[in-house]
């Protein structure tokens, strides 16, 4: 890692590197929003500009700052997928777009196997198993936060 990185890595002081998904949103009822006018509150939403809406996050995965940073480390240090995931370290957060899907998923992916220990692999295929559901459902995105 770049100096910059270790250095903002060691100003942020969680423990935790949790992975919160879109689970669900709802329509702030103090706004009446009709029917036919849904579909562009939730395009809105995939792009960043929250409407009267609110957005309930869940945690689907979790480890600790170290775990994180071994995982992390298996990817090609020049790659997309190294340069968004370590942007954890500098920012203290990164959000995850359906734009990042294929990126991400291919990276992570061409780690072997054998590489990688029980828990990278578990947050390996966790990963892979919100992108999918992402792929699916393109207004979801993923929030990786210390905590």
């Amino acid at each position: 890692m770049s100096e910059e990185v270790k250095e903002a890595e060691q100003a942020l002081k969680a423990d935790n590197v949790m992975f919160y998904a879109l689970s669900r949103k709802f329509v702030d009822e103090q706004y009446d929003v009709p029917e036919e006018a849904k579909q562009v509150l939730y395009y809105s939403l995939a792009i960043g500009h929250h409407l009267g809406v609110v957005d309930c996050l869940k945690t689907v995965l979790q480890c600790t700052r170290d775990e994180y940073k071994a995982w992390v480390e298996k990817l090609p240090k020049e790659s997309e997928a190294y340069r968004k995931m370590a942007g954890f370290f500098i920012f203290g957060e990164i959000t995850i777009y359906p734009d990042h899907l294929h990126m991400l998923a291919g990276a992570f992916s061409n780690i072997p196997v054998e590489e990688q220990d029980e828990k990278q692999q578990a947050l390996t295929a966790g990963l892979i198993e919100v992108l999918t559901e992402i792929y699916h459902e393109p207004t979801m995105y993923l929030m990786v936060r210390s905590r």
